[in-house]
């Protein structure tokens, strides 16, 4: 594998820009894949038809890679991030104007689609703009941050917006209203991320030289990909994209129907409002902890020592799901413990993926590489999550957890089969 190449002479501090880009590139698809499933349970909506809506919506992550090699050809990495967050708050803006109306349904999937189209290209942009800008080892330095923050806008996708969520139910008794501010909410955060980051990003690339004939274009196109699959371990390295998340693919689509369902139906019954306090405080403390530790010690063993310890806390931490939905009546400060602990080893076991995938990226169309990496990443969520809903209705909350920890064999094998460098991530 092939060193980044020199680092350029930028002067503005990664912290400057990582933790909101990050953040920012979380919000859209916390938006997707778990806001809208949250909303649509609120809005009466089943856990198939969920599962089965929502789990499409991964569609533009699947197929991103087919567009990528553009945005690494066309224009710099920057100003696609800086377009992006601009679309994204328009799309916002659109699903809170949906919500009230008569065909809420139909229309917010809708734009939810645009969001997701929107959302990976951004996801393209600001990866390519992550490897461009640091060095090989501030790479693995601040994978955690990253990760975290980017975990982070996913508790306060499904904690703090939740629970504003959650306290205009109650104010105002209209459910399509209370989600109609959220979505609002959302759309001026995009206005301000991209002013921000106007300022915050530095150029780090020369601009785009002269434009290239269709037929240039196409042929670098089918050259991303060819040396993509030409790539050393690459049957084994998409097998591990695939399954390493597979009990997270299940688990994402029903914890929180599973947290919102009534005992009787086999869940916890909290309110839309503690749904949001309990990812919205312990679980973002246990998150942050688990991203930063798992980056620092990665950085100073490098991934290839790490990886499997991170596969087993990923794994077994989802035991406190299991235990939950035999312990349905359990306080709420037990519940908040296990999702600490569920959080934290999620955190921790993340970094192994993120890092793999820049690990397995790296050559001359990183970006684009990156890109195909995390649309394999995004199929083996996509399917799964599509039949999660179906498996839990089948089988009932307790054999849906179980079956998800014996899934988690596979997160465990895939790590046997890979190959890493023992060296990357060193500090050199």
């Amino acid at each position: 594998m092939k060193s980044n190449p020199k680092q350029p002479n930028v002067s503005r501090n990664p912290w400057t820009w990582i933790p909101t880009l990050y953040f920012a590139q979380g919000l859209p698809y916390v938006a997707v894949m778990t806001i809208s499933v949250i909303m649509y349970k609120r809005l009466g909506i089943s856990n198939t038809d969920i599962a089965l809506y929502t789990g499409w919506l991964y569609l533009p992550w699947v197929i991103k890679p087919f567009w990528s090699p553009f945005v690494d050809i066309i224009s710099t990495k920057r100003r696609w991030t800086l377009t992006m967050q601009w679309l994204i708050a328009a799309a916002f803006a659109g699903i809170a104007f949906a919500l009230p109306t008569p065909l809420w349904f139909s229309l917010t999937l809708a734009v939810f689609w645009m969001v997701g189209f929107t959302s990976a290209t951004h996801d393209i942009a600001a990866d390519g703009y992550y490897m461009l800008a640091l060095s090989e080892h501030q790479q693995s330095l601040y994978v955690g941050i990253r990760s975290t923050f980017y975990r982070v806008a996913t508790v306060v996708g499904q904690g703090l917006l939740v629970i504003i969520a959650g306290a205009l139910e109650t104010a105002t008794g209209d459910i399509p209203l209370s989600w109609a501010i959220v979505f609002a909410i959302l759309s001026l955060l995009f206005l301000g991320f991209a002013l921000y980051h106007s300022w915050a990003m530095p150029k780090v690339e020369s601009k785009a030289g002269k434009l290239r004939s269709a037929s240039d274009v196409w042929r670098e196109f089918v050259d991303v990909f060819a040396e993509f699959f030409r790539k050393k371990q690459v049957g084994v390295a998409i097998i591990f994209m695939l399954l390493y998340r597979l009990p997270e693919a299940q688990l994402v689509k029903l914890i929180n129907p599973f947290l919102l369902d009534p005992a009787e139906a086999g869940g916890l019954g909290l309110s839309t409002a503690q749904v949001g306090v309990v990812y919205g405080t312990v679980g973002i403390i246990g998150l942050t902890l688990g991203g930063i530790v798992g980056g620092i010690v990665a950085a100073r063993r490098g991934l290839g020592f790490w990886l499997r310890p991170m596969a087993w806390s990923m794994s077994l931490t989802c035991l406190t799901f299991v235990y939950l939905s035999f312990a349905t009546d359990a306080p709420l400060a037990v519940v908040n413990i296990c999702v600490f602990i569920e959080q934290f080893g999620y955190g921790f076991g993340f970094t192994a993926y993120m890092l793999y995938l820049i690990y397995f990226s790296e050559g001359h169309h990183r970006t684009a590489h990156y890109s195909i990496c995390t649309g394999f990443m995004a199929l083996g969520m996509m399917l799964p999550g599509m039949a999660a809903g179906w498996i839990q209705e089948a089988v009932g909350y307790q054999n849906f957890f179980i079956w998800t920890m014996i899934c988690c064999l596979a997160t465990i094998g895939v790590t046997y089969l890979i190959r890493i460098d023992p060296s990357f991530g060193v500090k050199k």
